[in-house]
């Protein structure tokens, strides 16, 4: 099998979904699954309203560190292709925020590799996230939820 095409990118704009799952298909019709995962800005989180996020991160790191959780991925699974794309800077609600795309011959590798790489992003990928809300400016914690799920990949 061909090295898969592991891509990571850290922007400032908006990104079309339908152009990044186009973007998985090699050209060779080798794929037999796409898996996405898009997530978006929240209007509530803890019971606050939530108005928007400023993300932040280490540049040069958060592109390794994201890097490296595809290649976990890739070890693990026959991946065709894999690309996360996710957004710094100030976002409203409802604005997309992370973008996952997991291409390989067979829909569960494309699931659980899709699921697998979530899991270590909202626990591993080095990013400050701050929500704006009605009653202030609050720092995203790391959940323990979060740590459970990635916690299911441990051998």
């Amino acid at each position: 099998m061909v090295s898969p095409m592991l891509d990571v990118l850290i922007q400032r704009e908006d990104f079309d979904v339908a152009r990044l799952q186009a973007g998985l298909l090699g050209g060779s019709a080798e794929e037999g699954a796409i898996v996405t995962f898009t997530g978006y800005v929240r209007r509530a989180n803890g019971g606050r309203v939530v108005h928007g996020m400023q993300l932040e991160h280490y540049p040069g790191m958060t592109e390794s560190s994201i890097h490296a959780i595809l290649a976990q991925a890739a070890g693990r699974w026959p991946l065709l292709a894999a690309r996360v794309v996710h957004r710094i800077g100030m976002l409203a609600t409802g604005e997309h925020i992370v973008w996952v795309g997991v291409a390989s011959m067979h829909r569960a590798a494309a699931y659980a590799a899709c699921e697998f790489i979530m899991d270590y992003l909202k626990t591993e990928a080095p990013f400050w996230k701050k929500e704006l809300a009605d009653d202030g400016e609050h720092w995203v914690e790391a959940r323990q939820e979060d740590a459970d799920r990635r916690a299911q990949w441990q051998p």
